[in-house]
């Protein structure tokens, strides 16, 4: 009797790790057709001499991130490697490496917002030896002190507030990491060409909207494998993560609607804004918090962005350092507002600390930045010549054109 009961038992356990190992793997394709959104989404805003090129760039640097995360990042992040035989991990829990897979995607999303902002003047190979360094080593550094408890800075802020920093999906760890290292690397290349006549800004019309829409409605779909599939388990399925990533959204695409006065740019652009600030907090807020969370991204994206365009130096082709990094930040700070009770959220989580991990990964995204950036730009050297930039990237790393001349 006991025998018929352990064999029940482990068929039981069998075949709930098998249906979290493909939970997780269906996850993993979701964020990795992301990247995909990603690519749509830059073609359609550059002007068509670079389309080729963000193509390209995007695909290459998922390639260098997989390597980096395999061989550096995972190890930094999880102090996990993957250096044994095939037979030892066919063996091993199949879950782990489905896990690898899913936390690479997310890995890899870091040089994906990076490519939006450094668009059309950026030379290839040194931003993919940038790929090298900020996903095997910068990302995976504060990705493990957030989801890992590596070096302790969790366990304080448990033991001074209470609660440590939440972040469940990666408004910061992800977006806001990956959209203020953009910003260095925006600083580092400068403007383009032609971005200043006569003293005024002069803003570059995107290229193709269809695809800029096709790259929002990609991402958007993705998003709910990035925000629900977080959990890494059916039994952690929670309908809450859902709608909450649902009510932003429409909260970010209303607020672009509204503030960005009908321009379509704008309004592919807003409930990806709502997203990237919903990603921390969706498991703790209320609807209706996520709801006001999206609509203060969307409305902070459009104003911030066209300040930055027309009044700064900050030349963000796709405005990934307002849409990531400002918005991830946050979203950051949202899951210390709307999580609380008080605001009919679940609780169990600081506004101090949801601050104070906020301005960390800021802290970690710029100063490592500065390092490969400025090594980089001094060493190889980061910006494509004058003629290059002219001619464009598609013909001047590539070779070819998007468009036939037939």
């Amino acid at each position: 009797m006991s025998q018929s009961v352990e064999q029940v038992h482990s068929a039981v356990q069998n075949l709930t790790q098998s249906s979290d190992t493909l939970f997780l793997l269906l996850g993993a394709i979701m964020v990795f057709l992301m990247h995909a959104g990603f690519a749509f989404l830059e073609v359609g805003t550059v002007r068509k001499k670079n389309q080729v090129n963000a193509l390209v760039k995007i695909l290459a640097d998922f390639g260098v991130s997989a390597i980096a995360y395999f061989f550096i990042g995972y190890w930094v992040a999880y102090g996990a490697h993957f250096f044994a035989d095939a037979d030892t991990l066919a063996q091993a829990n199949g879950y782990e490496l489905v896990k690898f897979f899913f936390l690479m995607t997310f890995a890899a999303a870091i040089p994906a917002i990076v490519s939006g902002g450094i668009a059309e003047r950026a030379r290839f190979y040194p931003v993919l030896l940038a790929t090298l360094f900020t996903v095997g080593l910068i990302y995976p550094f504060f990705e493990g002190i957030i989801w890992n408890g590596n070096f302790g800075l969790q366990d304080w802020f448990e033991a001074q507030f209470g609660y440590g920093f939440h972040d469940f999906a990666g408004s910061i760890v992800v977006h806001g990491v990956g959209g203020w290292i953009a910003l260095v690397a925006v600083y580092f290349l400068g403007m383009r060409k032609g971005r200043i006549r006569a003293g005024k800004h002069t803003n570059f019309a995107p290229s193709n909207i269809p695809f800029l829409a096709l790259g929002a409605w990609i991402l958007c779909v993705g998003w709910f494998g990035f925000n629900v599939m977080s959990a890494q388990a059916i039994n952690g399925i929670s309908g809450l993560v859902a709608m909450n990533s649902l009510m932003a959204m429409v909260g970010g695409i209303l607020a672009a609607l509204f503030a960005g006065k009908n321009d379509p740019g704008f309004i592919h652009n807003g409930p990806l804004a709502g997203l990237v600030a919903v990603c921390a907090g969706s498991d703790l807020m209320h609807p209706l918090g996520a709801l006001v969370t999206g609509g203060v991204a969307g409305a902070l994206f459009v104003y911030l962005f066209t300040y930055m365009q027309n009044k700064t130096k900050i030349d963000d082709v796709l405005g990934v350092w307002p849409l990531h990094g400002v918005c991830g930040a946050w979203g950051g700070i949202a899951a210390g507002i709307f999580g609380q009770q008080a605001f009919w959220g679940l609780g169990g989580v600081s506004f101090v600390v949801q601050v104070l991990g906020t301005i960390a990964g800021i802290v970690v995204a710029v100063g490592g930045a500065f390092i490969v950036y400025g090594i980089l730009n001094k060493v190889t050297g980061l910006r494509l010549s004058e003629e290059d930039e002219f001619n464009g990237a598609d013909l001047s790393i590539h070779k070819i054109s998007s468009v036939s001349e037939d």
